[in-house]
Formats: C-alpha cells, sequence, structure tokens
C-alpha cells in the first residue's frame, strides 16, 4: 500500500485546486522565464551528452586530499584493482533496499499490526477439541500422535516486534522477506507446555485462528503457511499486499511465548521434553529406564523465546557500521549463488550474521572495516575453523551452571553456541553442509588472492548449484524409503526428537556410511533438500516425503578413485568382524603375494571407464545393505562423457589425421575439420546424455 499519487491527493478536497492556483498565479513570470531557459537548452546541439568539466590550472593540479589518498591505498591493498571496489559497490547497490520501498513497507506494517490486534477472542477448550475452528482453514501442523493434554484460547497478542534483517538493514533483494515475532499472552500458556509437543500445537492453533480472519480482509492479496527453515513443527503465516504491491514484500508472522517463559535448565541438550510413552502409544512401562534426550526439540523451544534477543544483539554489534551491514549483504549473496542458504539445515543468512557477530566480538572484524573487508576475515574464518571439532560462543560468562561446550559437541554435530550460552545456533546444520561451507570458503579465498580478472563474476555474480560442483550427483526418491531406512538403523531416539521427521533423522546416519564405504576416493560429500513450498490456509500442510527427492552430491579424489580393491584387516585381527558386517557378502578371505590373509572386498571393472564409476558400485551396496534402500531408488548420474570421449577417440583415429605431400614426400597432418567435426558431435552428445539421465541440468 504506497502513498497516493501526487494528483490524487490535491483532488481529495474542493479547496485544494484553489490554493494550487493562486499559487501558480504568483510564481507566473518567473515560470515564463525559467521555461524559456529550458527551451534553450533542449535546442542546443549537445543534448542530451555529457558537456565537459571546465578546471581552471589550481584546480587541475592540486593535491589530492587525504580521503582520496586513503582511498586509493584502500582499493590498492585490499581490492586489488579499481574495477574490483566498482564492481562491489555497483553489487552493493543494486541488492540494498531503496528508501521508497522501505516507506512502503512501514506503511504496509503499520496496517499490519492494526488488523493483527482486532482478531476476536476465542472461548478456552481442550487442545484435542478443534471443533471451534472455522471451515475452509486447515491447522498447518501434522498432529501425531494426536491425544495430547491441555487447553487453548485465543487473545491478541501481547506484543508486536519487527525482528531479523529488515530491521537492522540486512536485508537483500529481490525477495524481502520482514519478520514479525507475535508474543502469545501468558495466559494462553501452561506451565508443562514444553511438554510432548503441546506449546507447538497451540502456536499452530494460534496461526490458524488468525490466518482465518486476516485472509478476510482487503488489504492483503495473498495468506498462506509457510515452515520456518523448513522445520515443520513451526509453521509460519505469509501475509502479502493487495494489487501492484503484492511482489513488494513478504510479511511472515512467528508466534512466539514470552522470554523468559521456559527455564533453559529443563532444554539442556541432555534433557528430555517427548516422553517415549506418549510418541509411540504406549502406556508407560515403569521399569524406570531413562528417557533418549531431545536436543533439536529443546533447540527448537529455545529459538522462539530467543528471537529479540538475538535481533537486539546484532542491532548493538552492527548499529551504525555501514561497512558491517555492507559485509552481511555480500556475504548472503555468496551463500544464495551456492545454495548453501536453503531448506531445513542451510546456512541462512541469521547464521551468518552471528558469525560476523562473534567476530566483532573477538576483534577479529572492526567495525570500521569495509563491507569487502568483512567479506573476506568472514571466509578466512570458516574456511579455517572446524566447529565440527571445536565450536565458538558468544556468550563470556564463568557461570558454572552453564552447559559446556562439550555437552553440545555429544548432542550436535557443529556448535556455536549464543549470548545464552544455552541455544546452539548451528543445531539443524549437519556436519556435511558445514563441510561444503569450509569447501567453498577456502575455494573463494584462493580466488581472491589470485587477483584474477573474473574474480568478482566467479564470486559474487555466478551461480554454483550441485551439479556444478560435484563430479558425481546421485537422487534417492522416493522420500518414503527413508521411512522404512530408519527402522532398519533403528533411529528411534532421532525420530521422537525430531517429530516424526524421518527424512533429518536418516539423513545423518546415511552420509556417515557412504563416507566410511567411500573412504579414500571421497574429498567431500554434501547433500541438498529441496525447500518445502508454501501452502494455502485451506490445504493440508505438506509431508515429509511431499519434497521428493533427497539429492547427495560427491566431490571424488582423482587418487584411489579407480582402485578395485578395498583391503581390509587380517583374518585373526578383532577388527575382521567389524569389516564383514559392514561390507557384507562382499566381503572375502583373500591370500596376498606377501603371504599375508586379509579381508578384502573387490569391484568388477575391466575398463577404465568402469574403475571411475566404482563409488556407483560402493553407494548402492551399501544402501541396500544397510538402509533397506534399493538401487532402483537411487538415480546416479556419473561417467556421463566416457561414452562420448571413447567415440571421438576412435573417430580422432580415423578421420583425426590425414596424408598431404610437401616437396614430393608424403607427410601426416592434423585434419583440423575432422576435429572440429568431432568437437560438435561431443556437444550434441553431451547436451542429449544430461537430458537424458539428470532432469536437474538443463541446457
Amino acid at each position: 500500500m504506497g502513498p497516493a499519487p501526487a494528483k490524487a491527493e490535491h483532488r481529495g478536497t474542493a479547496g485544494e485546486p484553489e490554493v494550487m492556483e493562486s499559487a501558480l498565479e504568483g510564481t507566473g513570470k518567473e515560470g515564463k522565464k525559467e521555461s524559456l531557459k529550458k527551451r534553450k537548452i533542449a535546442g542546443s546541439p549537445g543534448e542530451g551528452l555529457l558537456q565537459p568539466v571546465k578546471l581552471s590550472r589550481a584546480e587541475l593540479y592540486k593535491e589530492p586530499t587525504n580521503e582520496e589518498l586513503s582511498r586509493l591505498r584502500e582499493t590498492e591493498s585490499l581490492f586489488h584493482s579499481s574495477l574490483l571496489r566498482l564492481q562491489v559497490e555497483e553489487l552493493l547497490k543494486e541488492v540494498r533496499l531503496s528508501e521508497k520501498k522501505k516507506e512502503r513497507i512501514d506503511a504496509f506494517l503499520r496496517e499490519v499490526n492494526q488488523r493483527i490486534m482486532r482478531v476476536p477472542s476465542t472461548p478456552e477448550t481442550e487442545l484435542t477439541n478443534q471443533a471451534w475452528l472455522p471451515d475452509g482453514v486447515q491447522v498447518p501442523l501434522h498432529q501425531v500422535p494426536y491425544t495430547v493434554k491441555g487447553r487453548f484460547h485465543f487473545l491478541p497478542p501481547a506484543q508486536v516486534t519487527v525482528v531479523g534483517s529488515y530491521l537492522l538493514g540486512t536485508c537483500i533483494r529481490p525477495d524481502i522477506n520482514v519478520d514479525v515475532a507475535l508474543t502469545i499472552p501468558r495466559e494462553i500458556l501452561q506451565d508443562k507446555d514444553g511438554l510432548n509437543q503441546r506449546y507447538f500445537r497451540k502456536r499452530a492453533l494460534y496461526l490458524t485462528h488468525l490466518a482465518h480472519h486476516l485472509a478476510k480482509d482487503p488489504l492483503f492479496g495473498s495468506v498462506r503457511f509457510s515452515y520456518t527453515n523448513g522445520c515443520h513443527l513451526k509453521p509460519s503465516l505469509l501475509l502479502r499486499p493487495h494489487g501492484k504491491d503484492e511482489r513488494l514484500v513478504t510479511v511472515c508472522l512467528h508466534p512466539c511465548p514470552p522470554s523468559d517463559f521456559f527455564r533453559p535448565c529443563r532444554l539442556l541438550p541432555s534433557k528430555n521434553n517427548v516422553r517415549s510413552a506418549w510418541y509411540r502409544g504406549q502406556s508407560p512401562s515403569g521399569d524406570g529406564s531413562p528417557e533418549p534426550p531431545t536436543p533439536h526439540y529443546n533447540t527448537w523451544l529455545l529459538q522462539d523465546t530467543a528471537l529479540e534477543s538475538h535481533v537486539q544483539l546484532l542491532s548493538a554489534v552492527l548499529g551504525s557500521a555501514s561497512g558491517l551491514k555492507d559485509g552481511v549483504a555480500l556475504l548472503k549473496v555468496w551463500l544464495r549463488q551456492r545454495e548453501l542458504d536453503k531448506g531445513l539445515g542451510g546456512f541462512s543468512g541469521f547464521l551468518v550474521s552471528m558469525v560476523v557477530a562473534f567476530l566483532v566480538s573477538t576483534r577479529k572484524i572492526h567495525s570500521t572495516m569495509s563491507g569487502y573487508q568483512v567479506l573476506r576475515s568472514t571466509l578466512q574464518f570458516l574456511a579455517s575453523t572446524d566447529l565440527t571439532v571445536n565450536g565458538i560462543s558468544l556468550c563470556f560468562s564463568s557461570d558454572p551452571s552453564l552447559p559446556a561446550l562439550a555437552d553440545f559437541h555429544q548432542a550436535f554435530p557443529v556448535v556455536f553456541l549464543d549470548s545464552s550460552g544455552h541455544l546452539n545456533l548451528c543445531a539443524d546444520i549437519t556436519a556435511s553442509t558445514y563441510h561444503q561451507v569450509q569447501h567453498e570458503a577456502r575455494l573463494s579465498m584462493a580466488l581472491l588472492d589470485s587477483k584474477a580478472d573474473d574474480g568478482f563474476q566467479l564470486l559474487l555474480m555466478t551461480p554454483k548449484p550441485m551439479v556444478r560442483a560435484f563430479d558425481h550427483i546421485l537422487h534417492l526418491r522416493p522420500l518414503s524409503r527413508l521411512q522404512a531406512a530408519c527402522h532398519r538403523l533403528k533411529l528411534w531416539p532421532e525420530l521422537q526428537d525430531l517429530g516424526g521427521d524421518y527424512v533429518s533423522a536418516a539423513l545423518g546416519p546415511l552420509t556417515t556410511l557412504l563416507e566410511q564405504g567411500l573412504g579414500s576416493r571421497l574429498q567431500l560429500l554434501a547433500h541438498s533438500r529441496p525447500p518445502v513450498s508454501e501452502w494455502d490456509i485451506s490445504q493440508e500442510p505438506p509431508k515429509h516425503r511431499d519434497p521428493g527427492v533427497l539429492t547427495l552430491g560427491l566431490l571424488l579424489r582423482p587418487e584411489g578413485l579407480t582402485s578395485v580393491l578395498e583391503l581390509g584387516p587380517e583374518a585373526d585381527q578383532p577388527e575382521a568382524a567389524d569389516f564383514r558386517r559392514f561390507w557384507g557378502s562382499r566381503s572375502e578371505l583373500r591370500r596376498f603375494q606377501d603371504g599375508a590373509i586379509r579381508e578384502a572386498v573387490v569391484w568388477e571393472a575391466a575398463s577404465m571407464a568402469q574403475k571411475r564409476l566404482i563409488p556407483h558400485q560402493v553407494v548402492t551396496h551399501l544402501l541396500a545393505l544397510h538402509a533397506d534402500i534399493p538401487d532402483t531408488c537411487v538415480q546416479y548420474t556419473g561417467g556421463l562423457l566416457d561414452a562420448l570421449i571413447q567415440g571421438l577417440k576412435e573417430a580422432s583415429n580415423t578421420k583425426g589425421r590425414m596424408v598431404v605431400s610437401q616437396g614430393g614426400e608424403p607427410v601426416m597432418v592434423p585434419n583440423v575439420e575432422a576435429i572440429l567435426e568431432d568437437f560438435a558431435i561431443l556437444g550434441e552428445g553431451l547436451v542429449q546424455a544430461v537430458d537424458a539421465r539428470s532432469e536437474r541440468w538443463t541446457v
């Protein structure tokens, strides 16, 4: 909802046109003079061209100012060239939000606030009694199991607060999302709402009632549900303005409890807040067996309580330091081009902002640095710091009651604690994702240090999806097969912790399994989950299998890639049993030339092309053996050029050279026309092979 045009404003009242006419009469003579000047300028022969600036001799040869000298020195030492500096500055201009759009967004946010506070309340009912819900709207949460204790009624939020990058001034175009936290009144919540998804059920019902009433308001052109960062227990409500401003902004409503509602000591990584008997629909065993911890569930509760504190921290760190904000914007572009910030477990823009805040607090970044310096320093930190081994923390308190970093390392693969010392910001990130971020940071630092002319283009302007970054790609589909994999791998505690999300539960064990099997052949293994799309408020929420595919990328080492032998321990060693258990029927005893008798696995590969595809045999064998995923569910893409290269070699042997006569003697020379024809055949074959074998590749 932007401001009305100027003409429409003047037509609003009857008296305004008279005032406007009298004002014009008073300036009639001056207006005529100005119009004559404009006509003279418009009629000049150099119309539309920049005229040269005439400088006096003193101005032409005056000494540069201190500011100009400082800028030249900074450009030489940091940007390697003035071109790179200009490119970075132009990119920042493109991704920043203009002041005019900010004003229109602010006006829309004020309207949203008023509409939310006018939503009527409802009478109190049991959580399982949802007959009060109106037709045409569905609860955006899979309520499994359905039976749960607790009562619910709707009241307008106690507080409506804008949080996130828009408030900090670090949001980037083209997609502008404004996060708004709705503080749920204490009257709705109960002491034990942290148990058995009670809080998440109330949160979803709160959004359902809001969605029903806001969808009827003509202010909004679109009212839809979505998952917050891909977490299926935490839906959010998306509001977009009506009319021409529909693409201006998306307002994301996030209900949250009061910041001090949950006691942090109950939400430690070692605590359980989802009872096994309730989750499995069984009666309590009563044998006194300990409950499995629910670290991810506890983290999701803590995340909602820390929304405002995180914004306050970032606001205090970034403040008016334009260089820090520019650096965060560049880092967000860097992440987006590599598709590292998407879906559950992505390295989001919020997370990289917190990394910058950590570097500022540890004095590795100064508030006076430029955006390019912040980008370099952050990439250097990510490239050289392994958070899977040595976690970091924004909490510098010496309180002995706070949990240690080692406690979080036992529960999470990647550890980065916020300023409270209780919340792991990287709880949803897998080790594979963080290692992929590290790998890309190392490549980017090498690119910046190389002073390449196209460094800016490759770093921040060129998309780099998984198909461009990895040697072999495999797709697992349908995702429902991962449910059987969870049963085979006995991942009941993980399912209980993740609320039944079998894709997230199986992801970590599967990547660990493949990394162990590929061994020295593998340099990096990464995964990609397509983000869950938003849905209409009248539809059921998406299921875990709805994204359709889980993609894994393999970056291979040339050394050892073509080896057909997996050498195991000697037969009398205790490790031999583990080797046989891991490889199954492929393991067999073999005698070697040195007389040793060892367990070994031999892969079938006659040609070099088949040897390069040994990872395909490893992956399909291990998935079928340990996860009950047959090879029909694995779409493997690799070695697409082998057949084409072989055909090119055969063609080159017959057409690649020709005999000509030079000085009466026959001489063998290259046949250029035949070679060019071979390359054309190679290009056509590559396009056909890619289209046929991988739907992700488009040409």
